[in-house]
């Protein structure tokens, strides 16, 4: 299989390749090991939670929920740096 890079990703590849002394093949398999195994992961978490949803073991909440989630949180956390200021 042949495959090409951007020229700029092909350069970290040619540096790494020169740096670590390990063959191009042997870097791009291990990368793309980690990949593959990173994004297995990510669909078993995918799978599991649209499967707790599903099943009604999580509730979904709405947009405006999380808005004010994450804005209470802000405001708390700006509140704690400025006590401490």
């Amino acid at each position: 299989m042949e495959v090409h890079f951007a020229p700029e990703l092909q350069a970290k590849i040619d540096q790494l390749v020169a740096d670590s002394g390990c063959p191009m093949e042997a870097i791009l398999e291990d990368a793309m090991e980690a990949y593959i195994a990173d994004l297995a992961q990510a669909r078993e978490m995918l799978d599991r939670r649209y499967d707790d949803l599903k099943s009604g073991k999580v509730k979904p909440i709405s947009r405006e929920e999380m808005i004010a989630h994450f804005r209470d949180k802000s405001d708390a956390a700006r509140r704690r740096l400025h006590d401490h200021v």
